[in-house]
């Protein structure tokens, strides 16, 4: 008898970038990454403290060897720009602006 396919695990990770300190982060940084609990806290977290989540199943694949702690490599910095770029839009700010 065929087992039922087991159901997902949700996976997630957090990236902080404070552009407005520049001897903070020269780049995003990945700052959590999990899956199960672990995710679904981070997710959790970040609801909390209105920060804004996107599924990028793609990014989230090539976040995931990362060190937590690390900048993200120079070869994810288009797909992260274009990931703030769409948050910051949602946002209706980009960094620099004041807010509303």
């Amino acid at each position: 008898m065929a087992r039922p396919p087991r159901p997902q695990r949700s996976r997630a990770a957090a990236l902080r970038y404070q552009p407005e300190d520049p001897f903070r982060d020269a780049a995003p940084r990945l700052v959590a990454r999990g899956e199960g609990l672990l995710a679904d806290r981070i997710l959790e977290l970040a609801r909390q403290h209105g920060v804004s989540v996107t599924r990028d199943p793609d990014l989230l694949a090539a976040l995931e060897p990362l060190d937590i702690g690390r900048l993200i490599p120079p070869e994810l910095f288009q797909a992260v720009a274009l990931l703030l770029a769409a948050l910051y839009r949602a946002n209706s700010r980009m960094p620099g602006e004041p807010t509303a």
